[in-house]
């Protein structure tokens, strides 16, 4: 089996595993669950991953890390917007019951 081959299968399963999380923080503008911490680290990594594509010119590396990268900073960038909408919030407005 080629070895590029298995370059794009891990790439296409791994990619696609982020596509149910960012539909349903598309959907429900709920990303409540998902740590910021993890999320960054990720991004970051995934950043690391597409510039050591880019050194090795390997097409699975870039392409799929290109598409991850997407996907991730859509998920930060909803949480921070709902960081940033509950930092603003006034505590009566808030739907976690605190006051």
């Amino acid at each position: 089996m080629n070895l590029e081959i298995v370059g794009f299968i891990a790439g296409t399963l791994t990619t696609i595993s982020f596509v149910p999380q960012v539909v349903k923080a598309l959907r429900t503008r709920s990303v409540d669950d998902l740590s910021i911490g993890m999320l960054l680290t990720f991004t970051l990594g995934v950043v690391m991953w597409l510039a050591y594509g880019v050194v090795l010119r390997d097409a699975p590396l870039l392409i799929f890390n290109s598409i991850t990268l997407v996907l991730t900073s859509v998920l930060v960038w909803l949480k921070i917007g709902a960081w940033r909408r509950g930092r603003r919030a006034p505590a009566t407005e808030r739907d976690d019951g605190r006051r």
